[in-house]
């Protein structure tokens, strides 16, 4: 019997190379996201700075994170996600936690992203008492205190969601976003409004880039995109 040359291979190296075909058609989404429009003059939080405790912290004076835009106007604090195109597909949550930080009487980061049942750190790095309130509209609320320095508590969420908005209730200047989602595939724009998306597999796809300032609780700019390797979306979001 002669023997082709796929009968030479040997059975590892096949079961191998089978393996590896859905790594090679992963690809890389990058874009930037760029505001239309003149945002308004950021604000002083005047409230901080007269804090006893948070003041101190700051040498600067410190303003509001609505619009922080780059010179060629790149907005940051976009968060970019895939919307639709994923379904019937499960993904496991990340073993590595995501983590939101107290730091400087701020939240830190202030847009974040995170996977369904992901663990969230939440940590306190000032030397005095925080309280965290988050407040979803499709999960649990929570409401918690952390008294001491360095301090660290563990939560998640089961259902997606974005945003869910986090505050400190005593200080009324404190916010983040986290964004949760059912898959990895989501990304927050840097301060020149550039992101990444990685490991996308082939396929059709609408992707949604999501201001929290501009866009409230109204849907974000979305496109649709075709993934065959890797694929450039750049959004544009206007001020009305």
């Amino acid at each position: 019997m002669i023997q082709t040359p796929l009968m030479k291979i040997p059975l590892l190296t096949v079961l191998a190379l089978g393996c590896s075909l859905p790594l090679l058609s992963a690809a890389d989404i990058t874009g930037k996201v760029v505001l239309k429009g003149k945002p308004p003059e950021e604000i002083k939080i005047d409230p901080l700075m007269a804090d006893p405790n948070c003041g101190k912290l700051h040498t600067e004076p410190v303003t509001t994170r609505h619009y922080l835009v780059s010179k060629d106007g790149g907005l940051a604090n976009v968060f970019v996600y895939v919307k639709s195109g994923l379904e019937g597909k499960t993904f496991p949550a990340p073993a590595e936690a995501g983590v939101l930080d107290q730091v400087g009487c701020l939240y830190e980061p202030f847009v974040s992203g995170l996977m369904v049942n992901q663990k969230l750190k939440i940590k306190n790095s000032d030397t005095f008492m925080h309280n965290v309130h988050a407040l979803p509209r499709i999960n649990k609320e929570f409401n918690f205190a952390q008294p001491m320095k360095d301090q660290v508590n563990e939560k998640s969420f089961d259902k997606p969601e974005v945003m869910v908005r986090f505050k400190r209730d005593v200080h009324g200047w404190m916010f983040a976003y986290v964004g949760v989602l059912e898959h990895p595939f989501f990304a927050v724009t840097g301060k020149d409004g550039s992101f990444k998306i990685s490991g996308l597999p082939n396929g059709k796809y609408t992707l949604e880039a999501y201001h929290v300032k501009t866009h409230g609780a109204n849907p974000g700019v979305t496109q649709e995109i075709t993934v065959s390797g890797d694929t450039k979306a750049d959004f544009t979001i206007e001020l009305k």
